[in-house]
């Protein structure tokens, strides 16, 4: 049939059929209770009567899907999805016949890789990349507590206010006990710049407008007159370096040397997966780049129902009612872009009769299990669970596959640094650079904590 469809007629000897059906006759005549006759001794010609049509349907069943197996492997075809099977012939006295309709996965032919060119980021961690690694960590813990002086730059400010319009009140613009830090970008810059100087049980009035690029529509541009009641000032309290702040990365002992360490080692973690990251994913664009063929439309289906759950486990939480029906077009670039890449993946692995590398597996499994508490427990785990096992054997073959195109490929090294590798700026397009620049610190800062790391799951 046209492109990857094919279509199978399958016919079965009418005395293979008949005997199966009439098997299955006998073993339900000892067992059906039929009125007017005794338990075991309904003649098999009424059985038939009343459940031939059923059970001949379900004989049928079973044949189309166990002849089915079989007629593919005879005829060497590798099916990409479920077949559509449909009976032809079913009649007594006649062979039994019916069609299977379904996809094949497509013969790929791989393409010129040293044609694939990547990007490998390269850079080193300076002592400044450490001092300000540091600094946001202690940022990061900061506390507050309550003063008695005015609203100063950092503060954190618990206030009731609202807003006004030509004397009528403004929608949207009132609160009671909101919290919001001085010069953080959490208020409108006329709105810190107003509270600034204000003292708790003290209230405050003042013109403030809106940003042009303002959230609200109706407010952008707008200037409106705000009354706020400032209720508690407290300022910002940096931790020390000191051994309680130490040990909550999990420093215990070695004191602000060990902990300098400890940080510059997860730093060099982080660079190392952004770059394998990062190189991986170029890897597998060029490997979508570099071929053409035609995709299983059952399995790029399949795949693009796979990213649905994905985007609805994400965003909504369960037994929350009707799940939102999202459009199949939605995801089709993503699902056909997986699809491709990973038939691809596949055949490199075939054609260079890749094997599990044992060495990078246990690499792998003390990756994943360093994150929990109990790591030995962890790897037993996996080694004990076939299913979860092989997952992880396919992404120690998928990084295979990877070293093996790289073995191959155009690399351009680009010497950067350690913030611009993380962020993803050392290899981005110029336009994407700013946008890229301006992730590192929340990613760095929440990335790059041993505590927290060794206690949670990924």
């Amino acid at each position: 049939m046209s492109g990857l469809e094919r279509r199978l007629t399958i016919a079965l000897p009418s005395e293979d059929f008949e005997t199966q059906i009439t098997e299955r006759l006998e073993d339900a005549r000892g067992r059906v209770r039929i009125s007017g006759f005794r338990p075991g001794k309904v003649p098999l010609k009424e059985v038939r009567r009343r459940y031939g049509n059923a059970v001949r349907a379900e004989v049928a069943g079973e044949l189309m899907q166990s002849s089915f197996v079989s007629a593919v492997q005879q005829e060497e075809l590798n099916p990409a999805g479920s077949p559509n099977l449909e009976v032809v012939k079913m009649d007594p006295g006649i062979d039994f016949e019916f069609t299977a309709t379904f996809e094949v996965f497509p013969s790929i032919e791989l393409g010129d890789l040293s044609q694939a060119s990547v990007k490998q980021p390269s850079a080193e961690i300076t002592d400044d990349d450490l001092e300000a690694m540091v600094e946001r960590l202690r940022t990061q813990r900061t506390t507050f507590e309550p003063v008695e002086r005015p609203v100063a730059q950092d503060d954190q400010v618990k206030a009731d206010f609202s807003a006004t319009r030509d004397g009528e009140p403004v929608p949207g613009t009132e609160g009671e006990d909101v919290e919001f830090r001085i010069g953080q970008g959490q208020m409108i810059e006329d709105f810190d710049t107003g509270v600034r100087g204000a003292s708790a049980g003290e209230t405050v009035e003042f013109d403030a407008s809106f940003p042009e690029d303002y959230s609200a529509e109706d407010l952008r541009g707008a200037t409106v007159q705000f009354s706020v009641t400032v209720k508690e000032v407290k300022e910002p309290r940096v931790p020390q370096l000191d051994d309680e702040f130490f040990k909550e990365f999990g420093v215990e002992e070695g004191g602000e040397e060990a902990f300098r360490t400890e940080v510059r080692d997860n730093m060099q973690r982080e660079l190392d997966n952004a770059v394998k990251n990062q190189l991986k994913q170029q890897v597998m664009d060029e490997l979508e780049k570099l071929h053409d063929f035609q995709l299983p439309h059952s399995v790029v289906h399949r795949e693009i129902h796979a990213l649905k759950d994905q985007m609805l486990g994400q965003f909504q939480m369960p037994n929350q009612g009707q799940q939102p029906e999202l459009p199949d077009e939605l995801f089709q670039d993503q699902a056909e872009k997986r699809v491709k890449v990973g038939l691809v993946v596949n055949e490199v692995i075939g054609s260079q009769s890749l094997q599990v590398d044992e060495e990078l597996l246990d690499v792998k499994l003390n990756e994943l299990a360093s994150q929990y508490g109990e790591p030995e427990q962890v790897i037993r785990w996996y080694r004990s669970n076939p299913e979860q096992l092989q997952n992880v054997e396919m992404g120690v073959l998928e990084e295979q596959v990877v070293d093996h195109v790289l073995s191959k490929a155009q690399i351009e090294l680009v010497e950067s640094s350690y913030e611009d590798v993380l962020s993803g700026a050392a290899i981005a397009s110029p336009e994407l650079e700013e946008d890229s620049a301006e992730d590192v610190d929340t990613q760095a800062v929440t990335e790059t904590e041993p505590a927290d790391r060794a206690d949670e799951p990924s």
